[in-house]
């Protein structure tokens, strides 16, 4: 039985659809097709119930998933005991939300980089709703988003959260607290609308009997800190983006007496069937998020 065929199979069944299957692999519908219609014809029943538009396993095919998976699991088992998956060639598609991007997603890349050199990333920063639905969708491998991506066979890793503040101008450095009043008394911004920051800072305001005060979204952190900087108005930003950020830009960190909820962060990702590399990839930027540090990378999974 040939386990490349396995292993789409597995996909399919994974992701409920052919298409995002062949995307997944990097393989033509077709090919997707005439792999799973190959195990078909080798096991003599119908793996996948064809009658109408939506995905249905067969009986057959619900029986077979759990072989598949164990097959699969043997096969990753044999080849990270016998061969040596950190020389072979990886493909990684990351995403990440901005707030990541800005504080220790690049650190990372560089990182995973050093330890496995023929890496090839395929980087993506977007909202986390979007970021969700592609690995939802098979089209990402690893995702640090504000929220756990829901769908079977992801897994959802909660990492630390991160602290968000607010940054003014650098004319506002040295100030102290800043009251109620004071806050109130300028222009407020964050994130784009019906994000998690932008759900916070309402939520707060709320908290303390706050219902009018005028909020403006921006979806680019980069537009946001040049908005600071000009002295339109404060912004929220993660504590650890904000001091990232202003080694460069003309910003500053506020206490305020208005207390943010933290930004939740979780990595989600998928288990890469027979793909040591990746695999072990993942393993590694797990450990790197958990640690936050470079020197972490310096050790090989379960040493920890």
């Amino acid at each position: 039985m040939n386990l490349r065929f396995v292993e789409a199979f597995a996909w399919v069944a994974r992701l409920q659809s052919i298409s995002r299957t062949a995307e997944k692999l990097f393989l033509t519908q077709s090919a997707v097709s005439s792999r799973i219609a190959s195990l078909e014809e080798e096991l003599g029943v119908p793996l996948i119930d064809r009658p109408d538009r939506v995905f249905r396993l067969t009986n057959a095919g619900i029986r077979f998933l759990n072989y598949a998976e164990r097959f699969l699991a043997l096969q990753l088992e044999l080849k990270q005991e016998l061969g040596a998956p950190e020389q072979l060639p990886v493909s990684l598609r990351v995403g990440g939300i901005e707030t990541v991007l800005h504080t220790w997603l690049i650190p990372l890349i560089e990182a995973l980089k050093a330890r496995y050199p023929s890496i090839e990333f395929e980087l993506n920063v977007e909202m986390t709703h979007v970021l969700n639905e592609q690995i939802r969708r098979g089209g990402l491998d690893l995702v640090f988003s504000a929220a756990p991506a829901e769908g079977p066979g992801i897994i959802n890793e909660p990492l630390a959260p991160m602290e968000m503040i607010f940054v003014g101008p650098l004319s506002m450095s040295g100030m102290p607290e800043l009251s109620l009043d004071a806050l109130l008394g300028q222009e407020l911004m964050t994130f784009q609308r019906g994000s998690q920051p932008h759900i916070a800072l309402l939520d707060s305001l709320r908290a303390v009997g706050v219902t009018d005060k005028r909020v403006h979204c921006i979806s680019s952190i980069s537009a946001l800190v040049k908005l600071v900087e000009s002295g339109f108005g404060l912004a929220t930003l993660p504590k650890a983006a904000a001091q990232t950020l202003g080694k460069g830009h003309e910003i500053t960190l506020l206490q305020s007496e208005l207390k943010l909820s933290p930004l939740p962060l979780y990595a989600n990702y998928w288990n890469s069937f027979a793909a040591p590399a990746v695999e072990n990839a993942i393993t590694n930027a797990l450990e790197f998020t958990r640690n936050r540090s470079v020197g972490s990378l310096n050790r090989r999974p379960g040493q920890e």
